[in-house]
Parts: structure tokens; C-alpha cells; sequence
């Protein structure tokens, strides 16, 4: 029903900025809430930010409010995570995911994802 593909991730020093992209096909809604997730090699996947398609009412992590912004391209289908003043405890697989309503910043809520993107943070 909707696939997602990401893209943008790569090596970066701590104070860095990435940022990393979320193409998506196939029937989507207005409804749809698009999130980024991420998980580090032994660690369980936690959310990062999310925005409403229709809304565009965002979310964040507290720890990277102020740093990390999450926007919607509509006519491109696009959902964009710009990451600034990197840390090395960003360094994780980012994962791009879709819900089909207004859901809580947990995985669990989330029915699509996409495959992931390295996203690397030297000291």
C-alpha cells in the first residue's frame, strides 16, 4: 500500500549536519502521520520526530528538539529530516515510517517503514 525509501545518511563529525530524505509510493492519505525512527547497533528503536501530512504538526524527542527539524514536501511525496549540531550519540540507522491516522511516538503505532539509512557521528 505505501512504500517508503530513505536516503541522505553518511559519515559526519560531532557538530555536523545531515540531512536525510523519505520518498513515498502508493496510496497514501491525508491523515497519514510520517515519523523518523532510529536504532543503534544493540539498542531498541526509538522515535525522533514525526509530522502530520494533512496538519503538519510535528514532534520531537527532547533530546533533539532544536537541533533536528522534520518537514513535508506534498507534491514530491517527500518527508525530510534536517539534522544539525550532530552528537555521536545520533549515530544510528534512521528509519522512515508511516501511520494512518494521528498516532503516539511509538514504533508500535506505525504499519509502514522503510529500509533504513546509516547515519554516522565521529567524536
Amino acid at each position: 500500500q505505501v512504500q517508503l525509501v530513505e536516503s541522505g545518511g553518511g559519515l559526519v563529525q560531532a557538530g555536523g549536519s545531515l540531512r536525510l530524505s523519505c520518498a513515498a509510493s502508493g496510496r497514501t492519505f491525508s491523515r497519514y502521520t510520517l515519523g523518523w525512527f532510529r536504532q543503534d547497533s544493540g539498542k531498541e528503536r526509538e522515535f525522533v520526530a514525526s509530522v502530520t501530512w494533512s496538519g503538519g504538526s510535528t514532534s520531537y524527542r527532547d533530546s533533539v528538539k532544536g537541533r533536528f527539524t522534520i518537514s513535508r514536501d506534498n507534491s514530491k511525496t517527500t518527508v525530510y529530516l534536517q539534522m544539525n549540531s550532530l552528537k555521536p550519540e545520533d549515530t544510528a540507522v534512521y528509519y522512515c515510517a508511516a501511520a494512518p491516522n494521528v498516532v503516539p511516538p511509538v514504533a508500535a503505532a506505525y504499519d509502514y517503514w522503510g529500509q533504513g539509512t546509516q547515519v554516522t557521528v565521529s567524536s
